[in-house]
């Protein structure tokens, strides 16, 4: 049997460091940013799926119908790019499962040498904030276990000693929103409630995966966001949109672990109970000149005006689907120019035609058509995909319809040129030519 002397031990020992140093120093830390802003790969196929809704029949049946999985549920999508920009969840009883089917395709597709990018929208941030009012109780009873009624009862116990403990606060709140009996707090916390508040935590299953989403992605030459770009945002860069929006929620993270450590909220309250803590105890005590106090009840107090949750943000914002083609189009040739774009893709904002639509000269894709359709009447499940970057198309489960399609130009002399440089290419303006394709469905 070989026994290395102390020489070789050393030798050993000092190997064994170097690569465990190596391998720290190449290790994500937890928390850093999975999905990059821009995507340096060209994919050939892209498919973009919007707001989904815990609509788990829906989203697998496009899914299927695109491509992307089988029966099973297994990615069947080789190289393809999946493209889902935000609001898996909240109003459908099923948001869970659609989480779940996302993050296994994550691994599946990764495997496969395609890729899924799962973006932020406006109901992700809601729940990782604790705003819970499109929660449906069926979609808790999903999170609930064997043990769920014994942590409610608990749940309930240190409800009514913190409710005893703060009575100054409480008669300083200028509209009630705590419940006053246990009759009313079981109602407002059905099973299941403090599992999924837990999930969504900065250290749950559901809180982890989606604290590292982007809010925005570019591929090839599109952006991808949920709501849309403020023209007001221009002067920001997408990695510092994205940067800003995780730095906000870690900062509200930061201020509720604060004032749970100063016992002025518990764990599981929601997001408006934290608000209406701080300001009460803004009134009543003598924080006010605490600067650790200062800092943190700003952050709660500012949180719904921030990016994350500002109706401006990229989470929220509505302006594509209001503005008249007269005034968007200059507006969305702007937003391009300043990120080197051509195509814009965003969900949000329901369209009441059921039908993904292509605006301002097919510069803006608009995405949401509704896939809950039993909160959506008439709603349907959809997909747009995007052929070699050029090739738009609005995807149904029976039907498919060719909303635009770039024109090919030959290059120009000057393009032609071997020796025509990076700088010279990038000055060419980044604008889509090609034609918005005549209303042409086909069935699947």
């Amino acid at each position: 049997m070989f026994v290395p002397d102390m020489k070789q031990q050393r030798i050993f020992l000092s190997f064994f460091i170097l690569i465990l140093s190596t391998e720290m120093l190449f290790s994500r830390p937890s928390g850093e940013l999975v999905i990059p802003t821009e995507d340096s790969r060209a994919p050939s196929v892209v498919i973009v799926v919007g707001d989904v809704h815990g609509d788990f029949d829906g989203f697998c049946t496009i899914l299927k119908r695109t491509g992307l999985i089988d029966e099973q549920h297994r990615w069947t999508g080789s190289k393809s790019v999946l493209v889902q920009t935000g609001d898996l969840i909240d109003r459908g009883s099923r948001s869970r499962e659609v989480m779940e089917l996302l993050i296994s395709l994550e691994k599946m597709a990764k495997i496969a040498g395609g890729r899924v990018i799962p973006l932020l929208g406006n109901h992700e941030i809601m729940n990782l904030v604790g705003d819970l009012r499109y929660v449906s109780s069926e979609d808790y009873a999903h999170y609930a276990d064997a043990t769920s009624e014994q942590r409610r009862k608990a749940g309930y116990h240190d409800y009514a000693i913190w409710r005893a403990s703060h009575e100054d606060m409480l008669r300083a709140l200028q509209q009630p929103v705590f419940p006053a009996s246990e009759e009313e707090w079981m109602a407002k916390h059905p099973s299941g409630f403090l599992e999924h508040h837990e999930a969504f935590g900065a250290d749950g299953e559901y809180g982890i995966w989606l604290r590292n989403h982007a809010a925005i992605a570019k591929i090839n030459d599109t952006v991808f966001v949920h709501g849309g770009i403020d023209p007001a945002l221009m002067a920001m860069k997408l990695d510092e949109i994205n940067a800003r929006v995780h730095q906000e929620i870690a900062e509200f993270d930061a201020a509720k672990q604060y004032l749970i450590s100063q016992k002025i909220v518990l764990p599981f309250f929601t997001f408006q109970e934290i608000i209406a803590a701080v300001q009460a105890a803004d009134r009543v005590s003598e924080r006010r000149q605490d600067v650790d106090w200062q800092a943190k009840s700003a952050i709660i107090l500012g949180f719904n005006n921030s990016l994350s949750m500002g109706q401006d943000g990229p989470l929220w914002y509505r302006g594509y689907d209001h503005w008249t083609e007269e005034e968007g189009l200059p507006q969305v040739e702007r937003i391009l120019a300043a990120y080197n774009a051509k195509h814009i893709i965003v969900g949000h904002t329901v369209q009441q035609t059921a039908r993904i639509r292509s605006r301002f000269a097919g510069r803006v894709f608009l995405i949401d058509t509704g896939m809950l359709a039993v909160y959506w009447r008439g709603g349907r499940p959809s997909a747009l995909e995007i052929r070699d970057a050029i090739k738009f198309t609005a995807m149904y489960p029976t039907s498919e319809e060719l909303l635009f399609e770039e024109e090919l130009r030959a290059p120009t002399p000057a393009e032609s040129n071997p020796f025509f440089s990076r700088p010279q290419a990038a000055r060419i303006p980044h604008r889509p030519s090609g034609r918005l394709a005549p209303t042409r469905i086909r069935a699947a």
